[in-house]
């Protein structure tokens, strides 16, 4: 499993109710679910992704992030997930305060931009960067924005989310191996994960 998810994987508590959006084929779900004994729902918007991850036997739904939230009662599981994901959503806040109102608390994560080696491929080489965290063309990326993690951290101050915890990891060439960073991460680290809190607001 990738090392951003073990880092994720390591904040959830054993037999909590998970909700993991975007979750892909299931892999996080599926190593909850035996690993943690959690009672885990995911939703996926790719059919091929989410066929997969309910043949695993998980409990997945193929729809979209902003319609299947509406349908969740206030403080109907313990995590929401959003991995890898955010940097697609089209509304960032109302995401947010989506998964804070039907999760206790919220787990984000997402390839950090402003990575030394990105600045750098920009400034000798004039082109959008290309990494293995963002692997794709300015013309063919699913994503809509980029995120640096000082830019996440003032978001969540604005919106008057609590940040319960957060980290900073750099992945190696196999990304089930990495390192946190704690030496100016916005500059070195290739992705930020944080657990926010309800708003107090």
């Amino acid at each position: 499993m990738r090392f951003d998810l073990q880092v994720i994987a390591s904040w959830i508590k054993p037999g909590s109710k998970v909700l993991d959006l975007g979750c892909r084929t299931g892999s996080l779900l599926s190593y909850l679910t035996q690993e943690k004994h959690i009672i885990g729902t995911g939703i996926e918007i790719d059919e091929d992704a989410a066929g997969q991850a309910i043949s695993k036997g998980l409990s997945v739904i193929h729809g979209d992030i902003y319609e299947e939230l509406e349908d969740y009662p206030d403080n109907a599981f313990d995590y929401v997930i959003l991995s890898q994901a955010l940097m697609q959503v089209s509304d960032p806040e109302t995401c947010i305060r989506d998964m804070l109102r039907v999760g206790k608390l919220g787990i984000v994560s997402f390839p950090n931009f402003t990575h030394y080696k990105n600045r750098l491929q920009m400034f000798f080489t004039g082109r959008a960067p290309m990494s293995k965290e963002l692997p794709y063309e300015w013309y063919n990326t699913p994503n809509i924005r980029v995120i640096p993690i000082t830019d996440f951290l003032r978001f969540c101050e604005g919106m008057n989310v609590p940040i319960v915890k957060e980290v900073a990891i750099s992945t190696y060439h196999h990304d089930e191996k990495g390192r946190v960073i704690t030496f100016l991460p916005n500059l070195f680290a290739t992705f930020g994960i944080f657990m926010l809190g309800q708003s107090k607001g």
